[in-house]
């Protein structure tokens, strides 16, 4: 059997990194990267880092705006599928590569198979939004994280195929942190609990640059060091407002998988608009504040661990406080065999 994995984008590599080598085992996996993340910082390093196999197809899409940009990804994916003529088309989350081959496997009806299936945040002005509702309503198989995905596919009448598989990254994380050293913290001049982590990168963050100001006007009052990992858009969105390394926010370059764990699992506090950072930072029990109105991981935020605080100066500033960690933190998005149960779901349904 043939499976076609797409990606594109950093937090697809990492989810495919837990993927792949149980995948393998039971199918024959064809990899193509669209190019979505192309820099090496945000590409070439975590195929590296994470051994995940070279792509076999590299279309090279770049940026760009959302339609010509998933327009060329969908005319790259389909012609790699017409030569390619795969059995199954796997793809992951909720980027425009994830549209782009759930939509070229559609239109030649080739199955596909989405991991991280059934998250909503109910915010359609969202693209992320938009991306992961269409894969879902085309996908035969589709694998949640938990039972609330399940809840929110069902609620749109989506009960076929649908599996609660758990949470590849959480996999992936539980097999990188004993090996996880300390390095970066020594580099950056930090210590234990004595500075918070930021990452900034979704589109409705960015692209307003009023909503962008008022966060990093707000996070520059902080009274330790925010690290800020900054990624391409943002640094880009940040050079066009003329806003830099103010005040307590550090700007690094962008850091690879390990390092990034190491840096969240020794902050005092995350702050993200990163869905999968909010998850890494709940898993390694350091209290998180989400720069976003809503989420799709509301399980973080009910459980106490998460804070939604939008772009509000005001509650930004109070969720950087020091406060009482919450007594407990439930078991979340699996046991970390989330990959082998996917791997077994692709190459037998």
């Amino acid at each position: 059997m043939k499976i076609l994995t797409v990606v594109g984008a950093r937090p697809q590599f990492i989810k495919a990194a837990a993927v792949s080598a149980p995948l393998r085992r039971l199918a024959h996996e064809v990899i193509v990267h669209t190019g979505q993340h192309y820099d090496r910082a945000m590409s070439d390093q975590f195929f590296e880092e994470l051994d995940l196999p070279a792509p076999d197809h590299h279309l090279g899409v770049g940026s760009g705006p959302h339609g010509g940009q998933t327009g060329r990804m969908l005319a790259g994916i389909e012609s790699v599928m017409l030569s390619e003529r795969p059995d199954r088309v796997l793809v992951y989350g909720d980027t425009n590569s994830t549209l782009a081959g759930a939509l070229a496997a559609a239109k030649l009806d080739v199955p596909i198979v989405h991991v991280e299936a059934g998250l909503r945040s109910f915010n359609r002005s969202m693209p992320e939004e938009i991306n992961r509702v269409v894969a879902d309503h085309l996908s035969a198989v589709l694998c949640c994280p938990g039972p609330r995905a399940v809840a929110n596919l069902e609620a749109e009448g989506i009960t076929r195929g649908v599996h609660v598989t758990g949470d590849v990254m959480r996999d992936l994380l539980e097999r990188a942190l004993p090996s996880l050293d300390d390095a970066a913290l020594a580099r950056l001049g930090l210590t234990p609990r004595g500075y918070s982590i930021l990452t900034l990168h979704r589109a409705n963050n960015t692209d307003d640059a009023v909503r962008l100001s008022r966060i990093v006007g707000a996070l520059a009052d902080a009274s330790e060091p925010i690290v800020f990992p900054v990624h391409p858009r943002t640094a880009h969105a940040l050079a066009a407002l003329g806003a830099g390394a103010t005040g307590s926010i550090r700007m690094v370059e962008p850091v690879g998988y390990r390092e990034m764990l190491a840096l969240q699992r020794h902050a005092r506090l995350v702050i993200t608009d990163s869905g999968g950072v909010q998850k890494e930072a709940y898993w390694l029990g350091v209290p998180c504040v989400t720069v976003r109105d809503e989420t799709e991981w509301t399980e973080t935020v009910d459980a106490g661990w998460n804070r939604l605080v939008g772009s509000d100066p005001a509650s930004i500033r109070d969720a950087l406080a020091d406060r009482p960690l919450p007594a407990d933190r439930p078991d979340l998005y699996g046991d970390g065999r989330a990959a082998d149960r996917i791997a077994a779901l692709v190459a037998c349904a």
